[in-house]
């Protein structure tokens, strides 16, 4: 998914008039994405002369870090180690279903694109 690099941004305007679902406006004079109504086309990506509108796989790094610091701040409400490991199991069982789900996600959309074909 798309998100604006606002360091980058310098609220030309130019996504905003491309974007064909409306999906991005103005917000003190920086380019935001409603992601809710943004279907992924791309369009701004390739119109930004600034590239400020960047690619989600950027964030990978980020993402992943702010996922461990929420588990080891949920770990300072537990004492005894057995707590502790009891709740980093659970982390993983979350996120071993998050990933489960991505995967039948892209199972789903490779069988629309089968259907396709």
């Amino acid at each position: 998914m798309p998100w604006v690099d606002k360091s980058k941004c310098v609220g030309c305007g130019i996504c905003v008039e491309k974007c064909p679902v409306n999906a991005i406006s103005m917000k003190e004079r920086k380019a935001e994405i409603d992601m809710e109504q943004c279907i992924r086309c791309g369009k701004c990506h390739d119109v930004c002369p600034k590239e400020a509108i960047r690619h989600d796989s950027e964030k990978i790094p980020l993402e992943v870090e702010e996922n461990l610091e929420k588990t080891k701040k949920m770990m300072e409400n537990f004492e005894s180690k057995e707590e502790k490991k009891a709740l980093l199991e659970r982390m993983i069982k979350h996120y071993n279903k998050k990933k489960k789900v991505a995967e039948k996600t892209i199972e789903g959309i490779n069988k629309i694109i089968e259907v396709k074909k």
